[in-house]
């Protein structure tokens, strides 16, 4: 009988992938690595099979500069974040009318305190943190809708605390943990 490993690496998105090219040819271009370093770690990147291939294929570039503030905004529309993200120490996420879906379960967070202050007029937001993370929802002001948010029974050593504040019109927000 074979055993499965413990914690198998989580499968590649397209969005993950993507990210990961991007990296490749960025760190080209601001003249971190050869052409020959990029067109190997390109064919590193589009070949893997694992998140854990993906993060190797990337270990040798510098890191992105992740800042302390970044916004993201749209007037209407979906606001959608997912896969393999550097969060800010400071997020702020700004939509009149739309969705807003933020995964934080494969995103990486360098700071142990992470601030995401959503101003939204109508339509929910739902994000998903990591699974140690601890959530803290005091500086939310909704208008419609309370917010649904079961925190876990025994929170994660060692995870981020994620602050949610600001405020949302017409919508609910949802957040989960995720399961890996």
């Amino acid at each position: 009988m074979t055993s499965l490993p413990e914690n198998p690496s989580p499968p590649i998105s397209e969005d993950d992938r993507d990210t990961a090219v991007r990296r490749m040819q960025e760190a080209y271009a601001e003249g971190h690595i050869s052409h020959e370093e990029m067109d190997e770690g390109l064919h590193q990147v589009l070949t893997a099979k694992a998140h854990s291939e993906l993060v190797s294929a990337l270990a040798s570039l510098p890191a992105e500069n992740p800042g302390t503030t970044s916004t993201i905004a749209a007037a209407g529309g979906r606001i959608r974040r997912r896969g393999v993200w550097r969060i800010p120490r400071t997020l702020k996420v700004e939509s009149a009318y739309g969705r807003v879906h933020l995964d934080l379960s494969r995103a990486v967070i360098e700071h142990p305190v992470v601030d995401i202050e959503l101003q939204l007029g109508t339509g929910g937001a739902k994000i998903t943190v990591p699974r140690d993370a601890i959530v803290d929802v005091e500086g939310l002001r909704t208008g419609w809708k309370d917010t649904l948010y079961k925190p876990r029974r025994r929170p994660g050593a060692g995870g981020p605390r994620i602050r949610i504040s600001g405020t949302m019109g017409f919508g609910r927000l949802k957040i989960r943990h995720a399961r890996r």
